[in-house]
């Protein structure tokens, strides 16, 4: 292999590695993006979660309430 032939596979290999950098670059970013997303979700799945735990619970506090007042009459 000569000097022209070594420095353009060197050529060819230094595009290479900064094409993968920025491939890493882009899937870091993309992994915290799925990461803060994640996150978001889980928040509000916990807020759907304990709104519908107090709607159960007032539910049931009615229904409660309205066999006592059954019992009553």
């Amino acid at each position: 292999m000569d000097r022209t032939e070594l420095i353009t596979e060197l050529q060819s290999l230094l595009t290479r590695v900064d094409e993968l950098g920025d491939r890493v670059r882009r899937l870091s970013e993309e992994n915290r993006s799925l990461r803060q997303q994640q996150e978001q979700l889980v928040g509000e799945r916990s807020a759907l979660l304990a709104k519908n735990e107090q709607a159960r619970t007032r539910v049931e506090a009615m229904i409660a309430r309205l066999k006592s007042l059954e019992q009553h009459t």
